[in-house]
Formats: C-alpha cells, sequence, structure tokens
C-alpha cells in the first residue's frame, strides 16, 4: 500500500508549525496506525532527519496515552478505537491522510504531534483522595452497592483520560473527562464524604486549565474511545450545584 501522510510538524509550542508532506510505500494493511508511522520514523532516520514526535505507550487502547487527528477526527475514522487501535486495511492504497496534534489550547503542543495534557492531571489531583479507614479491609457485605450502581461507577472509570473529548469539542471542554471521573466516585459509598468539596474543586480546576464550557453538542460522546456517556456531564452538574447550595 502506498499512502501520502500530509503530517503537522512543529519544533516547540513557541514555534510555527506547518504540514509537511511524506511519500510512504510498502504499508501492509495489518499495521496498526501507530505501526505505520514507525516506518515513515525509519525512513526518516535513513535520510538523517528527525524523527516525528507523537505519544504512545501500551498500544493495546488502555493507556490513553496516544490521540491525534486523522483526517479531521480524533483517533480517526472508526468509534471506539484508539489511534494504537486503527489499523491500515482501514484506508485504501493511494489515500492522502492528514495527520495532527490534539489541538485545545490547555493541549499546548510539546513538538509535532505530542501535547502536553498534564491539565487532566491537575484536575485529577484537585479532586483529592478518599477518606479510607486503615487496618483490615471492611467485610464485604459491610458496604452494600447494587449491581447497577457498581456497572455505573465502572463505566465512569473506564475513561482513560486520551483526551479525545476535548479534541472533537468545539469548545475545547474537558466536561466529559471531568464528569466522568466525579461520578466514578459520586456514586459510591466511599466517595460520600468529601463529594462537595470534591466536585467543585475539580470543576474549579477545570476552568483554571484553560478548558472551555459545555454546549451540549455531544460531539465527545462520538470521539470517546470507551464510549463514555454524556450524562455523567449532567450528574457532574447536579453534584456542583447541590454542593454549591449546601455548602456552609
Amino acid at each position: 500500500m502506498k499512502l501520502s501522510l500530509k503530517i503537522w510538524r512543529q519544533e516547540g509550542v513557541d514555534t510555527k508549525g506547518a504540514m509537511i508532506n511524506y511519500e510512504l510505500d510498502d504499508v501492509s494493511e495489518h499495521m496498526s496506525f501507530l505501526e505505520m508511522m514507525d516506518l515513515l520514523n525509519e525512513t526518516l532516520v535513513q535520510k538523517g532527519e528527525r524523527v516525528i514526535e507523537f505519544d504512545h505507550d501500551c498500544r493495546e487502547g488502555i493507556c490513553g496515552q496516544c490521540g491525534m487527528m486523522i483526517n479531521g477526527r480524533a483517533h480517526g475514522p472508526l468509534a471506539n478505537t484508539t489511534t494504537c487501535q486503527l489499523h491500515m486495511r482501514t484506508f485504501k492504497d493511494g489515500d492522502t491522510i492528514y495527520i495532527e496534534p490534539f489541538r485545545a489550547t490547555a493541549f499546548p503542543i510539546v513538538r509535532d504531534l505530542k501535547v502536553d495534557r498534564s491539565g487532566f492531571d491537575h484536575i485529577i489531583q484537585a479532586g483529592g483522595f478518599i477518606t479510607a479507614g486503615a487496618g483490615q479491609p471492611p467485610e464485604a457485605n459491610s458496604i452494600l452497592i447494587s449491581h447497577e450502581t457498581a456497572e455505573a461507577a465502572f463505566d465512569a472509570a473506564a475513561c482513560i483520560g486520551c483526551g479525545a473529548c476535548v479534541a472533537t469539542c468545539k469548545n475545547s471542554s474537558a466536561a466529559l473527562f471531568t464528569s466522568a471521573k466525579i461520578t466514578q466516585l459520586a456514586l459510591l459509598p466511599q466517595g460520600k464524604l468529601e463529594a462537595a468539596d470534591r466536585v467543585v474543586n475539580m470543576v474549579e480546576q477545570m476552568d483554571a486549565e484553560g478548558f472551555g464550557h459545555c454546549s451540549n453538542t455531544e460531539a465527545c460522546e462520538v470521539e470517546c474511545p470507551q464510549a463514555i456517556s454524556v450524562l455523567h456531564i449532567a450528574r457532574m452538574n447536579y453534584e456542583y450545584n447541590k454542593a454549591l447550595i449546601l455548602k456552609p
């Protein structure tokens, strides 16, 4: 398979970037998208050129490190699929593929396709810890949680923090990410004690990081690799307003 690649190259956060054209031959349809990028970088090394930098880690679709805009869509054309799990059989011989970094003020470009997503870490840190007793673990039946509640909390916890929701949102909102992390604990009794402080601190930190506001287009859910529901955003708003009302 022969491909024409148009890739964003940028030296750093304070430099201007541009789309650079590359031609790549002998691409196997069985390659993952990142393996295709590896192949391109090998050709650049052989030419003595600087390789293209991009984020990746586990390459198994569970760590959330990979992420790029592929033909204008976060993670590419397939639904509920991370960049590392996208395979070249999705494309055709002779295709032109546009590859850009996730774009958001709160995700400054580090170099090429790498972005700084530490804003997500700051939101998590603002949530703090849950109170937990030391010593022996409690007896399993001492904290009764229904199957439905446990499943709902687990669904929220499935968010991998890749940033596709931010990249695809016209406002660069982190509402889906933040609401998933809030809902994960808001549903469980272990998270009740600090619930009010947690939601207020996380929402305020989200705003401080420069993420935009949610305008309910639901594009974030469409592009989310884990299909995180926008209903979590409704719960975040509920928990936030409740905390402000009940706050002494």
